[in-house]
């Protein structure tokens, strides 16, 4: 066995291994072992060829075998597709649609989807830098131990079969030089020789003085590896020729550290999704409690029937959550200032409507009276004696005329103003059949030039109600239609069950209301132009006292109108 000397180039000389060891020769190794771009390289020399040797390095054994199978991969990829399913950009549209957009989302779902994208993007960037930074030093311990390699003398074997001073346990040991070559591996201990396969792929590396990551394939597995020229002994003659000396590090342990740091970091950043997500999300609720007690008050007042009558707006936001200092507690108090606004408009609102009912109930029932005098006068005059000329005759009749119709009038406002000041009407079953039929008669005897139809149910249908109100809607409801539409005009009116409400119909074929006036036909003195102006003796109170009588009754009153088939609807709770 030879012995490492120094050499008069200022390189230690190494002792090539026994020819008996070298691998076999099997016809890939080239007869020339140090080709261009191959062997020993220094760093400018190296630079003219990065391209090259980094393509050589990345080819491993089996991978040219494995290309034409990726080809004919990508080749069958490449053919027809299946079109019967729906297409990527369908799916894609598909889910879109499933995925309620950003600015549907609520104000918690935002807050805690903002901090989670926060938290992972964060997360993410410090365990990449982590894992990073670990690679990093761990190869920097492992290219500071290859340098230190390469400064102690190493033999190409020894009789207990490793290398003298070599760079430590799962190493490697390749000698290229002109009269053979020979790689060797030592993994715990145990020496393994190197194919001419996984030599020749080191020759092509383009290994120098820099380190660089070499992987062999198979078993081998992945190597830190540097290369120098250096006197190599042949031990077979004892030649010394110069060489290039390989040495490598296994990079398994650091890549099983870097594993476990990537599972460990993937781990970490998925339990802190998971507990910011939990936390995050009991913390949003939490702060945003207030916000949504201001929320609940503000549905509670939006519930609150605002559009007429007393309005007793007792919601207020707590004290708790009227605090200027904070966002929310700004919202409250502006809240509650606004209510105090509106309940005082409200308050004036109706203490004026209550104003104007009084003044128009007391107007009412102060000029029954008079209305009754100008009456009697009327109906004494003519029960005179003697001859009155005939224009006074005509004058009295016309006075007697108008006061009669300013009776009504005033009578129809007192009604309405005891309904608009909630006075209970008499509770009776009422026979809405016999009642439908009375108002009919008395329709038809008012105006025969009308058709008038009935159409009821074979058993009777009562309510609960006051009777002479109720009389007194469907009087107006046929007034309205004998009133409004031509003499020979079919007028239908119809009593039907409907669960728990009762349906009373007027309908009739004639012109109809005009779209404009639908919305505001149960005004008061709302006035009809066109077909249905208006007739003698329309106060344009009728059907407003129908639609307040029916509402003071739980009920309602509608109106389906088109030229040719108006209906007007009465519908009240059935009598239980």
């Amino acid at each position: 066995m030879s012995s490492s000397r120094p050499s008069d180039i200022g390189h230690a000389v190494t002792d090539l291994p026994d020819p008996a060891d070298l691998p076999e020769a099997d016809g890939s190794a080239a007869p020339d072992l140090f080709a261009d771009g191959v062997g020993f390289t220094d760093e400018n020399s190296r630079t003219a060829r990065d391209t090259d040797d980094t393509m050589a390095y990345a080819v491993s054994p089996g991978t040219a075998a494995a290309a034409p199978a990726g080809s004919a991969g990508a080749t069958s990829k490449s053919g027809p597709r299946d079109t019967g399913g729906p297409t990527l950009r369908e799916r894609w549209d598909s889910t879109r649609e499933r995925v309620r957009p950003w600015s549907a989302w609520s104000l918690r779902a935002k807050l805690v989807a903002s901090m989670l994208a926060l938290f992972t993007v964060l997360s993410m960037m410090t365990a990449v830098f982590t894992v990073t930074a670990l690679n990093q030093a761990l190869i920097g311990q492992v290219d500071q131990q290859l340098s230190d390699s390469l400064n102690r003398p190493s033999r190409g074997g020894d009789d207990d079969g490793g290398p003298g001073g070599g760079p430590g346990a799962d190493r490697m040991e390749v000698y290229l030089t002109a009269d053979g070559n020979a790689g060797y591996v030592y993994r715990s201990g145990v020496r393994t020789s190197l194919t001419s396969s996984q030599i020749a792929l080191v020759k092509a590396a383009g290994l120098g003085s820099t380190p660089k990551t070499l992987d062999l394939g198979g078993e081998i597995g992945r190597y830190r590896t540097v290369a120098a020229t250096r006197p190599i002994r042949n031990l077979q003659t004892g030649d010394q020729v110069i060489g290039t000396y390989v040495a490598g590090i296994s990079t398994g342990p650091t890549d099983v550290i870097v594993g476990r740091m990537i599972v460990i970091a993937i781990a970490t950043v998925a339990a802190g999704i998971i507990l910011v997500a939990l936390l995050g999300t009991w913390l949003v609720r939490r702060n945003l409690e207030p916000l949504r007690r201001v929320a609940a008050t503000a549905t509670k007042v939006s519930q609150t029937p605002l559009a007429s009558g007393r309005v007793a707006l007792g919601e207020r936001v707590a004290p708790a959550d009227t605090d200027t200092r904070t966002e929310v507690g700004q919202v409250g108090a502006a809240f509650n200032e606004m209510l105090d606004h509106v309940d005082e408009a409200l308050n004036a609102r109706h203490q004026s409507e209550q104003r104007v009912r009084q003044f128009v109930a007391d107007a009412s029932h102060e000029l029954r009276t008079p209305l009754a005098s100008i009456k009697g006068y009327a109906e004494l005059s003519r029960r005179e004696p003697d001859v009155v000329p005939q224009t006074v005759t005509h004058a009295m009749g016309r006075i007697e005329s108008e006061a009669n119709r300013m009776s009504s009038l005033v009578e129809d406002l007192l009604l309405l103003a005891r309904l608009d000041a909630g006075r209970p009407l008499e509770a009776a079953s009422v026979d809405m059949s016999m009642l439908v039929i009375n108002a009919v008669s008395d329709a038809h005897a008012a105006s025969p030039g009308h058709r008038w139809d009935l159409d009821l149910p074979p058993e009777p249908v009562e309510v609960t109600g006051d009777g002479a109100r109720l009389h007194q809607v469907v009087a107006n409801l046929l007034a309205n239609a004998r009133t409004h539409t031509p003499d020979g005009t079919r007028v239908t009116t119809s009593v039907r069950p409907e669960g728990e409400w009762v349906r009373v119909a007027v309908h009739d074929d004639g012109p109809g209301v005009p779209e404009s006036l639908q919305p505001n036909v149960f005004e008061r003195f709302a006035r009809g132009d066109g077909a249905r102006v208006r007739a003698s003796g329309s106060t344009g109170l009728g059907l407003s006292i129908v639609a307040a009588v029916s509402k003071a009754h739980g009920g309602r009153v509608e109106l389906d109108s088109r030229p040719g088939d108006t209906t007007f609807s009465l519908l009240l709770p059935a009598a239980p």
